[in-house]
């Protein structure tokens, strides 16, 4: 998408935190910063003071260099851990929450829908595993060297999150989290992953987005194999909607790109970008097409084999939402291929 006009959002910080550093935002409330090895280069994780002791929320990409940097933060402070906060189980998100939680014998809340995919896509169950994620992607026409080119990389997954937790304490929507000084109600956003949480603190004017609010790309919208004809982007655009009952003047604080002001406005950049979109396809879609036929249109540059897999999943996310919204058709065709046109 186009980028978003910066006159519309609020950036009130300039500087960012160094691996192994953090920057507090607001009272009780560090910034940390962590690498990616892939083109998001980065994750924001956030640190809350418990008087005595902390919580993390989110965790980043298990590698060597990411524990190295957790070491040095909280090495710096010198409290221990009592509870690791994931917002969904996303490698970057939940990667080290189970190295970090054996630090301390911290707790790890999370959602069940997020506690479940983590385990589903670890163990690589059906609907959630390569070869499934893979012949989903056949039926939509994706050619042959690329869903090898997917299946050679096997459990991509464990790379990033070599554990997931075996036990956590459940979050539900609405729930409140008392956490040091201030309390966070779980706000459980869809779309994007099973039962996503974001945590909002109305005394500190703060909502940790998790990647539900980015300010400068769309989050990924995908469907999986598990269920072939969901409609992921309708649930997120729908769960963007309760993000603009908060202030306006919310700080957000998203897992990528930098802390912002101006929910109202970034909620309607998204929805207007996704509405482009769908136009798009809805024109491209006069003859049949398949998901695979139709990734230059939604993408037009070259993709490398980890942008392919996210690409194909948006895809069909936008076709099904413009079939559940009557625009569009489904059709299997004589060589199975699914493909999608103009309803009649």
């Amino acid at each position: 998408m186009s980028p978003p006009d910066p006159t519309v959002l609020e950036y009130p910080f300039d500087s960012l935190p160094s691996p192994g550093h953090s920057i507090e935002i607001a009272p009780g409330l560090r910034w940390v910063r962590m690498r990616l090895p892939f083109a998001l280069d980065h994750i924001n994780l956030w640190l809350l003071d418990e008087g005595e002791t902390l919580a993390v929320v989110d965790c980043g990409f298990a590698r060597d260099e990411t524990r190295e940097a957790w070491d040095a933060v909280l090495a710096a402070d010198g409290r221990p851990l009592r509870r690791v906060v994931v917002t969904h189980h996303h490698p970057d998100h939940i990667g080290l929450a189970t190295w970090l939680a054996a630090r301390d014998d911290a707790a790890i809340h999370m959602t069940q829908g997020e506690f479940f995919a983590a385990q589903a896509v670890w163990h690589q169950l059906p609907g959630y595993c390569a070869t499934d994620m893979v012949e989903q992607f056949r039926r939509h026409g994706l050619d042959e060297m690329r869903r090898d080119a997917l299946l050679t990389r096997g459990n991509a997954y464990r790379i990033g999150a070599p554990q997931v937790p075996g036990r956590y304490e459940r979050m539900f929507a609405g729930d409140e989290l008392r956490i040091g000084a201030h309390t966070w109600r779980v706000i459980v956003g869809f779309g994007h992953a099973p039962e996503h949480a974001s945590l909002y603190c109305a005394e500190l004017g703060v909502l940790i987005a998790g990647d539900m609010l980015l300010p400068r790309i769309s989050t990924n919208v995908s469907v999986y194999a598990a269920t072939p004809h969901g409609d992921a982007l309708g649930w997120f655009l729908h769960s963007l909607r309760e993000f603009c009952t908060l202030p306006d003047d919310t700080l957000v604080l998203p897992s990528h790109g930098k802390p912002f002001k101006g929910i109202r406005a970034r909620v309607e950049q998204l929805v207007e970008h996704h509405r482009e979109r769908c136009e798009v396809l809805v024109a491209a879609c006069a003859m049949p097409q398949s998901a695979a036929a139709l990734l230059p249109t939604l993408f037009p540059r070259e993709l490398d084999t980890h942008q392919v897999m996210f690409a194909m999943g948006e895809a069909i996310a936008h076709l099904n939402h413009l079939e559940k919204r009557g625009e569009l058709s489904r059709r299997v065709d004589a060589d199975g291929l699914i493909r999608f046109t103009h309803c009649p």
